[in-house]
Parts: structure tokens; sequence; C-alpha cells
């Protein structure tokens, strides 16, 4: 069994989808071909791929409540390619947005739904992810966690000898429960349609969330929010930006 899995995220580094897809990938058997998906230049390497596979997971963010316009162009590629060599691999599909409700996603999922009836693909359905910006940066959270602990561990040996202290063994531990805990529900249906996959059969659509409470998550994308936005140029982008002045 071939599995392609396509980060379609234009961002070219920590993107919520690249990580999506790293832990899908830990369910899927057989050989494994990870492609990424940003530019025309990727079209041909891609569709090359899809010669002899067996299955097809696109993982990308919610963009206007659809699918963003580069991975819109490849699709029509697609479907030409896929008719023409006459094609029909399983179409998985991990969407993520920003906001905390997954079933924001369900108009990208239609319209790839629609992709695969028009192509004649086999639509397997897929996760709809809410939270998934805040979900990416747990695991920034986890190696910074990890890197504490060695620290932790580094000093406790230096001066005491004893090089497995238990006071921040136990505090990484919490922490990495909790970030466990936030990814539970992710975890759960990427496993789920993991084993889809490996049987060749559909899915369905299922949608989940980053385990917290909705007014607590409000919160902390607000700050996260307005912070990135300042460190880009201004509140929303440019509202605190140089200003080039025409004439």
């Amino acid at each position: 069994m071939r599995t392609i899995l396509i980060n379609c995220s234009p961002k070219k580094r920590f993107c919520a989808s690249a990580y999506f897809l790293s832990l899908q990938r830990l369910f899927v058997k057989g050989e494994k071909v990870k492609e990424t998906l940003r530019t025309k230049a990727d079209h041909e390497r891609i569709l090359h791929q899809l010669e002899k596979a067996d299955s097809v997971v696109f993982c990308l963010p919610l963009y206007v409540d659809g699918i963003p316009s580069h991975v819109l162009r490849f699709l029509e590629e697609m479907e030409a390619f896929c008719k023409k060599n006459d094609l029909h691999p399983n179409i998985f599909c991990i969407a993520n947005n920003g906001f905390i409700e997954g079933r924001q996603n369900e108009p990208l999922m239609q319209v790839l739904e629609h992709f695969c009836i028009r192509s004649g693909l086999q639509w397997g359905g897929g996760v709809g992810i809410g939270g998934g910006v805040m979900l990416n940066v747990t695991r920034i959270f986890f190696f910074v966690e990890i890197a504490l602990l060695l620290v932790n561990m580094l000093l406790s040996g230096t001066k005491t000898g004893n090089f497995f202290p238990a006071a921040p063994l136990k505090s990484f531990a919490e922490n990495v429960l909790l970030l466990l805990f936030f990814n539970l529900g992710v975890l759960f249906y990427l496993s789920r349609m993991g084993h889809a996959i490996n049987r060749g059969v559909p899915f369905g659509k299922k949608y989940t969330r980053i385990m917290l409470p909705s007014f607590i998550f409000i919160l902390f994308a607000d700050a996260f929010f307005i912070i990135a936005s300042v460190l880009e140029g201004g509140i929303f982008r440019g509202w605190l930006a140089k200003k080039k002045i025409d004439g």
C-alpha cells in the first residue's frame, strides 16, 4: 500500500498542516511519501507520485471558508491527470483552522468531496480540526519542556550528583500529560482515519478541536494573535508599519 501525504500549507516552516500530517503518518502503514505543495513548480513532481498511489491525504488550512487558491490550481491539473491515466486513489483530508469549532472546515470538505465526484476519484472523508494554530503551538511547548528538563537534570547532577531530580521530572510529566490532553481529540480521529486508510475504506467526515474550554481559548487566542500581528508590523498587519508616501 502506498500513501501520499501532502502538506498544502503555503507557509515554509512551523505550519499546523505539517504538524498534523506528521501525526497522521504515525497511524498509516505501508509506503508513505511526504510531499509539499506550495507553488506550481511542485505540481509535476506530486502528479508523478500519484501514478502508484493507493491513497492521498491532503492536509491544508481553511482560507476564507474554503481551499487555498494554490491548491485549487493543483486540483484542476490533478483531475485531468487522473482521468488521462485512469487513476482512482482514495482521497482523504485533514483540514484545520484558527477558530475553535472544527465544523468550520465543512465547506472545505465539501469542495474536496465534489472534486472527487467530478474527477471519478474515491472520496474517503477527513478530519476537520478547530484551534489548529494553538495545537501547533503545543508542540513548541513540548520541545521547550524537554529543554528545561535537560537543563534542570544537568544542574542537579552538577550540584548534587543526582541527575534525576524528582521535582523537575514530576513537573515535566504533568505538563506533557496536559499537552497530550489538548491533542486528545486530534489523536483519536487521526488514528481512526489511519485505520481507514490502511484498509482502503471510507472514513466519513469527523470534527474535533483543541480540548480546551471555549472561553479560555478565546482569551489565549486574542492575546496570541495580537502579539503575532504586532510583531508582523501592526495590530492588523500594517497599522503600525511604516507607510510609503507616493510622490
